[in-house]
């Protein structure tokens, strides 16, 4: 009997390269892979990778690094990197000199080709390099194996047509291509039949879904359509471009009842002056215009942001106007970030770099401020009586439930294991910055 092949992957980045891993392991699963959190136990070890900032990239480094003694102890490990990282075009020269070990690179547009790669290697023993500029119309029909039973990922669209000057998106996930609307409720209509109660849409813009097609559908069509399968409870999606928020879509976050009243709106900086530079295409005044309508259209809805510090040219009283911006809002949560040169953007070239310590300073203040309003509009929901999909067991106390509420929030009770993947009404009895407590009505 042939001893089962095993495969150790790790992930970094945002939920379209979790995404990716699901497809990853669902091609591998059907090349006859099983999988192992033990990488001194695979046969394969890949790396799914991220290069929006520079943190998860110096892992890589690092942790892959560390691979080369157990590749010689190993010789037939098969060792590979894919993802955002090795699609840069000056990132990729370093990959391959400063890991020699490592005997695949592929990048975002490829992912279904990966059972030819490793068949190439396994036959030829020689390093496998593809990496495609562009790729396409999105290849349907792939498989996939679901980190989960009772929610999904469902990618609607692939690529990037912004180009906003500090970010690497658009170099490594190309140019804009949406599935056709018919492919994407087939593929949710299939979850709902497994059991899936929760979608998430994804793109790197929802917005401008649709904008390549021949068909007339945009994003606030397709969510009437995914509202309209059977079985599917809730939809949420991300991430949304601020610019390209219609009020056909505000409209339908009102109307559509299995629509989570959550929206994710980045909006990386409260100065027009900065957000000039960043070629983010709207102003201050016109994001708290879309706040303020969103709000009367979904009373009660959780907003939560994108928020960075330390643009180039970011000056004190540009970062005066994000902290004011926070306040006027009043953002549920938000992610902080301090900004990172990505090498090919035009961020990179620009003058006025900001001292790291200046950076430093400002993130704390911006996350001191975000957690005082978070804490706020927590304490808000003492009290209330809220939907709750069950997740799982609490990481911290494995004696409560963890799940989250239809405005994203997460709330910690004591309840039954059996619970898991079931909607619950939990009254909320403590608020605390990053979660609330209840117990089961």
């Amino acid at each position: 009997m042939v001893e089962q092949r095993l495969a150790h992957i790790r992930t970094f980045g945002c939920q379209m390269n979790e995404r990716d891993t699901e497809t990853i392991q669902g091609l591998l699963q059907q090349e006859g892979y099983g999988f192992t959190d033990n990488p001194e136990a695979a046969d394969l070890i890949l790396y799914n990778t991220c290069c929006v900032r520079e943190n998860p990239e110096r892992k890589v480094y690092g942790q892959v690094g560390m691979l080369q003694e157990l590749k010689a102890k190993k010789p037939g490990l098969i060792i590979g990197i894919c993802g955002c990282m090795p699609q840069q075009r000056e990132e990729l020269p370093v990959l391959l000199e400063r890991l020699p070990h490592v005997d695949l690179f592929f990048g975002t547009h490829n992912i279904y080709r990966l059972p030819e790669l490793l068949h190439r290697i396994c036959a030829t023993g020689e390093r496998v390099v593809e990496i495609l500029d562009e790729g396409g119309e999105p290849v349907e029909g792939l498989p996939a194996m679901r980190s989960s039973s009772f929610k999904a990922f469902v990618t609607i669209m692939h690529g990037c047509n912004n180009f906003c000057s500090y970010c690497i998106v658009p170099y490594v996930r190309g140019r804009e291509h949406s599935r056709s609307p018919q492919a994407i409720v087939e593929e949710v209509q299939s979850l709902a039949n497994g059991g899936v109660k929760e979608v998430t849409l994804l793109g790197q813009n929802v917005n401008s879904y649709g904008k390549d097609l021949q068909s007339d559908a945009d994003f606030a069509d397709l969510l009437e359509m995914v509202n309209q399968v059977p079985g599917i409870e809730w939809i949420r999606f991300t991430t949304s471009h601020p610019k390209d928020i219609s009020d056909k879509l505000i409209r339908q976050l009102g109307r559509l009842e299995k629509v989570c009243e959550h929206l994710h709106l980045p909006v990386q900086a409260g100065s027009n002056n900065v957000l000039q530079r960043m070629n983010r295409r709207y102003t201050r005044e016109y994001y708290l215009e879309i706040v303020e309508r969103v709000r009367s259209q979904v009373p009660g809805i959780s907003l939560t942001t994108d928020i960075m510090v330390g643009f180039p040219g970011e000056s004190d009283a540009d970062f005066a106007d994000t902290l004011s911006l926070v306040e006027e809002v009043g953002f549920d949560s938000a992610f902080t970030f301090i900004y990172s040169p990505r090498k090919g953007t035009p961020a990179t070239e620009m003058p006025d770099q900001v001292p790291e310590e200046v950076k430093k300073e400002r993130i704390y203040q911006l996350i001191e401020l975000q957690n005082k309003i978070s804490l706020e509009r927590n304490q808000a929901q003492v009290g209330s009586e809220v939907e709750v999909l069950v997740e799982g067991a609490s990481k911290s106390d494995t004696l409560l439930l963890t799940g989250k509420t239809r405005t994203s929030k997460t709330v910690l009770f004591p309840g039954s294991q059996d619970l898991i993947g079931q909607l619950v009404r939990v009254k909320i009895t403590a608020a605390q910055t990053w979660s609330l407590t209840g117990e089961l009505i």
